[in-house]
């Protein structure tokens, strides 16, 4: 046999074949059949649809039940069909098609919208009205992932959550244990600082004594919990938005969800737990160092007495505030984890979606901290605390 009809041969059998067959008023099925790959010969989309027009068609039947195998090179026609038909006013039926090609059309469709050609943008009322039910329908989803996770809970208490130990276990350790050396270097140098700063006034009118009130109130009433937030919020809520939108991409939690595991408890639930359980932890630990960064200044560079400098620290600071100092801690740790969570979980399925996941839950969790640390302060003025 010679090189060029063996050739000719192998390009015969990679050959995909189209036939067009009306079938009612306007209605047209395209049948495709052969062998669709990359390395064969295909029909143009373009020539195609426009022989479409010639038969009438307002509708167009995709038929792929004679197609023997097929790969991406059938996606491409298919998009390039689907695109030259709907330029032309005739619509596109995917009923007959694999499964696998129908959902991998629907991926490139949310992936790769066409650019719009002269479109003109929307009536400012309909954007409006757009954006409002789109942070309705955000508000709902936000409502019901707490709602799930609440109940979740209930589960975990009653012990039937589908919850292993040796996860939380992990998870506890990462987001406390791991978060030590940022929280003591970060929470050292916010001391130093509250100190130089308080230091700078008060040595106007001979009161460089109550540097140590002013670093005591500073970190056990706000800025302890206001540190360790803000490192979580970047390292620990960002990790869990990019671990959940990576199964995500990777359809793990698919898979999760196919065996009958609640993805709400086997993933969502122990990292909240463990976040929620840490941050009071690391906020007194916070607190603790940043004081002792203000012993440093005020001890080392003002010569306050050490005895005077801790007398007057615990002189300035009450229980009631280390508890809300405590409080501020829990809460942040519960609004990181759920942001973080919900961010990963509800991300897109592509690569792309997983950074964006990541910087909308960095983003959304320094947001609610900041709300958190107002609304508390407003409570705990009317409380008198």
């Amino acid at each position: 046999m010679s090189a060029a009809r063996a050739t000719a041969e192998a390009t015969e059998e990679k050959r995909a074949t189209v036939s067009i067959e009306p079938a009612s008023d306007g209605v047209v099925e395209l049948r495709l059949g052969g062998t669709w790959a990359l390395g064969g010969t295909r029909p143009d989309a373009a020539s195609i649809a426009s022989e479409l027009l010639g038969h009438g068609a307002r509708r167009v039947v995709l038929d792929a039940s004679a197609v023997e195998s097929w790969d991406s090179a059938l996606l491409a026609w298919l998009r390039a069909m689907e695109h030259a038909s709907t330029a032309q006013g005739v619509e596109v039926d995917r009923a007959r098609l694999p499964e696998g090609v129908g959902r991998l059309l629907d991926l490139a469709a949310t992936s790769l919208k066409p650019p719009r050609d002269g479109e003109p943008p929307p009536p400012l009322l309909a954007r409006i009205g757009a954006a409002a039910l789109s942070s309705g329908g955000a508000v709902v989803g936000v409502l019901g992932f707490i709602g799930r996770l609440v109940l979740a809970l209930g589960r975990l208490l009653t012990l039937r959550a589908q919850m292993r130990g040796p996860d939380l276990a992990r998870l506890i350790q990462d987001a406390g244990a791991k978060a030590v050396p940022i929280t003591t270097l970060v929470s050292v140098i916010v001391g130093v600082i509250l100190a130089f700063v308080g230091s700078v006034q008060l040595r106007l009118f001979g009161a460089d004594l109550y540097v140590a009130d002013l670093v005591a109130v500073a970190m056990v009433r706000e800025m302890g919990a206001m540190v360790v937030g803000i490192i979580m919020a970047g390292r620990t809520g960002a990790a869990y938005a990019a671990q959940l939108a990576t199964m995500n991409v990777t359809e793990e939690t698919d898979a999760l969800r196919t065996f009958g595991i609640s993805t709400m408890e086997f993933l969502i639930l122990p990292r909240v737990v463990a976040l929620f359980l840490m941050m009071p932890l690391l906020c007194l630990y916070s607190i603790v160092l940043g004081i002792f960064g203000g012993a440093f200044v005020g001890v080392g560079l003002l010569g306050i007495s050490r005895q005077l400098y801790v007398s007057e620290t615990l002189q300035a600071v009450a229980l009631t505030d280390l508890y809300g100092g405590v409080l501020h801690g829990a809460v942040y740790g519960l609004l990181i984890g759920v942001i973080g969570c919900r961010r990963g979980l509800s991300s897109g399925r592509d690569a792309g979606a997983v950074g964006a996941a990541t910087t909308s839950a960095v983003v959304s969790s320094l947001v609610a901290i900041v709300v958190a640390d107002g609304v508390l302060a407003v409570v705990f003025d009317v409380l008198k605390l």
